[in-house]
């Protein structure tokens, strides 16, 4: 077989392997942008896109030659430096699962025997006049030419998640008092990676509870304790506040019934371990702050000028049936004398979370409404709902019942695309429509193209001072 079509086959297979790895581990399992710690692996990685955007699109169709041979030997050059690079960085900032380890080692086979095809024609190729030789393959070439831009894409995406990664992802928020011991469920969450540095630059002492105990060590160097279900605590364990932030990611696959019981277990299901524990404990924890979502109270009609409270009803839908189920379990907790915050977050923007995502096609100059934009949006940034955590706790028992962590500001989805827009210098003209959404995300797609305006009251009663106040600020201050 011609060993330039043959290592031109397995590029492909390299652009499958890479499609696998980027989607499945680094966007879902292990959420590289949400990460704090991944600021460097995320700049190698657009870098190596970048690489590779180039070398799928120059190679999917043309030979190089003569000087531009040189130039794809010194690419080859590059993205095995970076490559090396990047497996040192990721075992100096994250446990790698399996899978991901095995596809590395096949991605690094399959890349070595590529190259080392393509190098047996390069005596030719330098040898010939500089330019690029036009050879198509077909729909090889086509498809070698689509994987192109997606890496390039993806490129672009790990680059501006990058960028937006502050060097120091810990805010500055205190929870006063004397040291204490504090478990953190779901603790290597978008939130938790937060919460817990503010927790230890406070003095106090952290336990998380995580599937994968080891992974969670590693992700806060050694400083947290890890630990794999409530069953390794003992009843003697001294454990003053517990902030229980568990659940699985509530938008992303469709919500089918198992989707659903997946929802319930990792919510419901894991307070209620929480709560047994309580029981047993020979001293109880003076707190428990319990997450749960401002879906509680469902979806407004749209152009509703009205403005929800810790008051207001919930709705016969799955996402506020959800947070009531969670609550209801956490709040069993009372009745061992522990009290419960129960924080209903809104959206948190921060540099992980859904932020990036939402600001992703407006940076790319695509961004517009969704649907009518008309929806309303209850959100808060992270620093804010770290300090209104702290503000909860240090109030002790008088911080039981519901709490809104909304920002006092609840925009249309319109204003904050138009807000986003102004920051970031780019414009916002390009509308998606609500029907796809429906489509793809059934009835998931209520939390993108309807929503509700839910209002910090308790919060702002109780004396909690904003620092971002509004979108626009809070957008300011993370792009």
């Amino acid at each position: 077989m011609n060993t330039h079509l043959l290592a031109l086959q397995l590029m492909a297979a390299q652009g499958c392997l890479g499609a696998f790895d980027t989607i499945y581990h680094h966007e879902l399992t292990e959420a590289l942008p949400q990460r704090a710690t991944a600021r460097r692996e995320l700049a190698i990685h657009a870098a190596r896109a970048t690489i590779y955007g180039v070398l799928f699109v120059g190679l999917s169709a043309w030979v190089w030659q003569g000087a531009w041979a040189w130039m794809l030997l010194a690419l080859f050059g590059v993205e095995i430096g970076l490559t090396l690079w990047d497996f040192v960085v990721e075992d100096q900032t994250r446990l790698l699962p399996a899978t991901e380890r095995v596809t590395h080692t096949v991605l690094a086979i399959n890349g070595g025997a590529f190259i080392t095809l393509l190098m047996l024609g390069m005596p030719a190729a330098t040898d010939a006049p500089t330019g690029f030789l036009y050879a198509p393959q077909g729909w090889l070439s086509v498809f070698l030419a689509l994987c192109g831009v997606g890496v390039f894409v993806s490129g672009l995406r790990d680059a501006f998640a990058a960028r937006a990664m502050p060097m120091d992802a810990a805010p500055g928020v205190r929870f006063d008092g004397p040291p204490q011991t504090v478990l953190v469920t779901g603790a290597t969450g978008f939130i938790g990676q937060s919460l817990v540095p503010a927790l230890l630059a406070s003095g106090h002492r952290v336990i998380v509870l995580s599937r994968e105990p080891r992974k969670a060590a590693w992700e806060f160097g050694g400083a947290a304790r890890a630990v794999a279900s409530m069953s390794d605590l003992g009843p003697a364990e001294p454990i003053d506040v517990i902030v229980n932030l568990a659940g699985a990611r509530i938008l992303g696959w469709r919500w089918s019934e198992r989707r659903k019981a997946v929802l319930r277990g990792s919510r419901a299901g894991l307070s209620e371990g929480v709560v047994e524990w309580i029981a047993r404990a020979a001293r109880k924890p003076r707190l428990l702050i319990n997450a749960s979502a401002v879906g509680y109270y469902g979806i407004q009609p749209l152009g509703s000028e009205q403005v929800l409270n810790e008051a207001s009803p919930p709705q016969a839908i799955f996402m506020s049936q959800l947070c009531q189920e969670w609550e209801a379990v956490a709040g069993r907790a009372r009745e061992y004398g522990v009290p419960v915050a129960l924080a209903r977050f809104g959206v948190v923007y921060g540099h992980g979370g859904a932020l990036p995502q939402m600001l992703l096609p407006i940076r790319l100059g695509v961004g517009g409404r969704m649907g009518t934009g008309r929806q309303r949006s209850s959100w808060i940034h992270i620093t804010d709902l770290l300090g209104a955590m702290a503000h909860v706790w240090r109030l002790g028992p008088n911080a039981d019942g519901a709490w809104n962590f909304t920002a006092p500001e609840h925009p249309t989805q319109l204003e904050f695309t138009q807000a986003a827009a102004a920051e970031l210098n780019r414009p916002s003209l390009i509308p998606t429509p609500g029907w796809p959404v429906r489509l793809l995300l059934g009835e998931q797609s209520a939390l993108l193209l309807e929503g509700a305006a839910v209002a910090p009251a308790r919060l702002l009663a109780s004396g909690y001072s904003f620092r971002f106040p509004t979108v626009r600020q809070a957008i300011a201050d993370l792009v």
